[in-house]
């Protein structure tokens, strides 16, 4: 089999070793390049020992460099600096999957109040595809610049757009509460995520105007099929003390009709053959301990009767289907590939 060159741009934070714990053992994707400014000309496998094997040293981030080793660059960078790639790598022809927020959201003035500086590559955004696989597929096997989704989002778009798509429940009075492993913030020393701080530690941050907000609002309007501005929601993330996994609930006030049942058979009629999210029985919630280490998104749903309220919960893994698996299985479509190559 002919292998598809890789490169990932920002190789050695949480979300870079993610990738290259995926992509080391994809059939069909061959590490050719990945760049860091402070392990440069070091070997992978002596930053990072768990891939002792892989001898390709870390180079700079150099966009000339880059395209003459891969076809595929993914920028696991922070906002603002992936544009500053992106834009020299499609230049040179080569497909860009990013990780970062700098593609994701369609309105620029919305992009500069909520990132507190203007977009960085507006031109580009006609181009970009939200890679959401199950519900952008069709567009991710095509495209050459794929902005994929936030962790957060991810966790509250799977389960609640395909119930807006149905009409199931109400645009509006929508809250998320959502619970993230520390590894969300990223990989730097910071006081509010050192051990001792986070340790034994549950708390709410950011609780208006979360950067992550406007990115669920914006896709849970187009699947309820109103303006982009319509849905507004409650959006409360929490710092949870473990490395890894979200959980979100998410709160929805049900149309007549809606139960528990009827809101399960919606979602699982809508990720029928979907290979990443799982659907748990009427009245069952989702828990981050089935999901810690997969690509997969497990969604539970609850109906409370005496508030008339549809309760969904669902549970990933930040650093793979919320950011690097996610970014693998927009890879494997864009490739042709099962979606599911690499990351099962």
């Amino acid at each position: 089999m002919t292998k598809t060159s890789v490169a990932i741009v920002g190789a050695s934070g949480y979300a870079g070793e993610e990738l290259l714990r995926l992509l080391l053992r994809h059939p069909a994707a061959e590490l050719t390049a990945a760049t860091s400014r402070q392990y440069a000309g070091q070997a992978v496998g002596a930053v990072f020992p768990r891939y002792r094997e892989c001898q390709l040293p870390f180079i700079n981030p150099d966009a000339e460099q880059i395209a003459g080793r891969a076809e595929v660059a993914f920028l696991a960078l922070p906002h603002g600096l992936a544009a500053e790639y992106a834009v020299p790598l499609l230049t040179r022809g080569v497909k860009v999957i990013d990780i970062s927020a700098d593609f994701r959201l369609r309105d620029t003035e919305v992009y500069a109040r909520y990132y507190k500086t203007p977009h960085p590559a507006p031109e580009l955004l006609s181009r970009a595809v939200y890679g959401l696989p199950e519900r952008y597929a069709d567009v991710i096997r095509t495209a050459d610049l794929i902005a994929c989704p936030g962790c957060y989002p991810t966790s509250v778009i799977l389960p609640v757009a395909a119930l807006l798509h149905a009409k199931l429940v109400e645009t509006t009075g929508i809250e998320a509460i959502s619970l993230s492993g520390v590894t969300g913030a990223g990989r730097k020393v910071d006081l509010p995520y050192l051990f001792p701080e986070c340790n034994e530690s549950i708390r709410p941050y950011a609780v208006t105007g979360h950067r992550h907000l406007p990115e669920i609002e914006q896709e849970l309007a187009v699947a309820a099929g109103v303006p982009a501005n319509a849905i507004v929601i409650n959006f409360v993330p929490h710092l949870l003390p473990v490395n890894r996994g979200i959980l979100s609930t998410i709160l929805l006030q049900a149309r007549p009709g809606t139960t528990a049942e009827t809101a399960v058979e919606c979602l699982r009629a809508a990720y029928d053959g979907k290979p990443f999210v799982r659907i748990l029985n009427p009245g069952e919630l989702a828990d981050t301990k089935h999901v810690t280490m997969t690509n997969m998104c497990e969604i539970g749903c609850a109906f409370d009767a005496r508030t008339g309220r549809l309760i969904v919960s669902s549970a990933i893994d930040n650093l793979t289907k919320g950011a690097s698996g996610q970014a693998v299985q927009c890879l494997n479509l864009s490739m042709g590939l099962p979606e599911d190559a690499g990351l099962n």
